[in-house]
């Protein structure tokens, strides 16, 4: 049995994405202020590109449907596509999001640990930066691979140990309950142990790497963040404010910017052409460093 971590705890996991509102602060800050000028949902996708004209795809676990909406002009006309959340709040902002495309999507309420499609359904599943919040890892990844079919891939984004840790320890240094690292473990699913996971179910696993950071010159968008993370049992009073002051004072000292590392990364999991696999190789020419 997996041991239970703040990030995969149900309740919380639920509370945190009951609506869209928590993921998208994060997603501003990343969006607005980081380095690398390529985006992220850019770089996944194009992962992606290397399947068929005509795959299914399955995305579990699609949040408010940033990926697709991002690369809407470059997803091929052939393709099937179904996206799911256990949110039923992040499935209406998906659709909603998504309303614009000419393209059919399908939209799904799943539980990733029972996935109620058949075997063999679907040639790519995507999992951007979820699988670190499911209770049961093992069980939902031989549900991702039971229903891809023979040589299907699976795209798994997770991030490192290292990652955001800078701004955790910030959060930290304010008020240690607002330490997000502690209170949104992930230590089921990072780039740095997903391989070995994977490798137990799939046949060949690769990781390229996402290099970027994090450069904010102004409280506000770091302030969402942080609380995005948290309970608000854990603010008193005019904490908030007090908070805003201390991001404050921390980018006057800095200079009038705090630069924040990531550690970010694709794992790209192949299904056995036959039987359940064996030789299952893990290739590290792109790695954690």
């Amino acid at each position: 049995m997996m041991e239970r971590t703040a990030g995969n705890d149900p309740k919380l996991v639920s509370t945190q994405y009951a609506t869209s509102a928590n993921l998208d602060a994060r997603i501003r800050l990343h969006a607005n202020f980081s380095t690398n000028s390529y985006g992220w949902q850019l770089w996944v996708f194009d992962h992606l590109l290397a399947l068929p004209a005509d795959a299914s795809v399955l995305e579990i676990g699609c949040g408010t449907g940033q990926l697709w909406a991002e690369n809407a002009t470059r997803i091929p006309s052939g393709w099937t596509i179904v996206l799911s959340d256990q949110s039923p709040g992040m499935l209406h902002k998906a659709s909603a999001t998504l309303a614009h495309l000419t393209r059919p999507m399908r939209f799904a309420q799943i539980d990733a640990q029972q996935i109620p499609y058949p075997d063999a359904s679907f040639d790519a599943v995507v999992a951007n930066h979820m699988l670190y919040h499911v209770p049961d890892l093992s069980q939902v990844l031989a549900e991702i691979s039971r229903v891809l079919t023979p040589g299907g891939t699976l795209f798994a984004a997770t991030n490192g140990r290292n990652h955001m840790v800078g701004l955790s320890d910030l959060a930290g240094r304010f008020n240690a309950a607002l330490q997000i690292k502690r209170n949104m473990a992930i230590d089921s699913f990072l780039l740095e142990n997903g391989a070995e996971r994977l490798a137990s179910v799939f046949a060949k696993v690769t990781c390229p790497i996402y290099e970027d950071a994090i450069g904010v010159d102004h409280a506000t968008p770091l302030v969402d963040y942080i609380l995005s993370m948290v309970t608000e049992d854990r603010l008193q009073p005019g904490e908030q404010e007090a908070l805003m002051a201390f991001i404050n004072a921390e980018l006057q000292a800095q200079g009038g910017q705090i630069v924040i590392e990531k550690s970010t990364g694709l794992f790209v999991a192949t299904k056995a052409l036959h039987g359940k696999g064996s030789g299952h190789s893990w290739d590290a020419s792109d790695t954690v460093r």
